[in-house]
């Protein structure tokens, strides 16, 4: 079975009909519509968006089969997916999440850092968490600055550490 791609997230019930708050996470939001049925984390519901328009800051959707609030009500919070190979093509220095978790973290100097566990936006820009091998997990902006390099084919990240990062073990108070 092919990656399956966190594309919405289905929100509270929106009025009496059947309709959804549906939270997405593609560039363009109305894109939920064109990728096909969307199914569940564990591949066993199927969901085909009927009508999608675009609210505040989220999508007011509804689905193929859902004709009452209280059907719509039992949805919340269910994460839509999509097969990977369904998404558009990515451009140059632009990555999916999922194509980044688990790659080898790495400084300048090649040094292993440890695993990227997840990419976090909290509202100010995306962030890289990296595991190490030992001890708590690092979070640090995903600015070219800080992630100069991406080698999806290597499978590594490259980490140019902050000096805070990096004087941190050293100060003593």
């Amino acid at each position: 079975m092919s990656a399956l791609i966190c594309v919405a997230r289905i929100g509270a019930a929106h009025g009496v009909r059947g309709a959804v708050k549906l939270w997405t996470f593609t560039e363009d939001p109305l894109a939920v519509r064109r990728y096909g049925p969307l199914v569940s984390k564990d591949g066993k519901r199927q969901f085909e968006v009927a009508q999608a328009r675009e609210a505040k800051d989220h999508l007011v959707a509804t689905f193929k089969g859902v004709t009452t609030r209280d059907e719509a009500e039992r949805l919340n919070g269910i994460e839509l997916y999509v097969a990977r190979e369904k998404l558009p093509a990515t451009d140059e220095d632009e990555y999916y999440h999922t194509d980044l978790i688990g790659l080898a973290a790495v400084t300048m100097t090649g040094e292993a850092l440890g695993r990227v566990l997840a990419i976090h936006n909290f509202g100010a820009g995306d962030i890289i968490e990296i595991a190490p091998p030992k001890g708590t997990t690092m979070l640090l902006p995903f600015t070219n600055a800080v992630v100069p390099e991406v080698d999806l084919n290597s499978g590594r990240v490259v980490i140019a550490l902050p000096q805070e990062i990096e004087g941190d073990d050293d100060e003593q108070p």
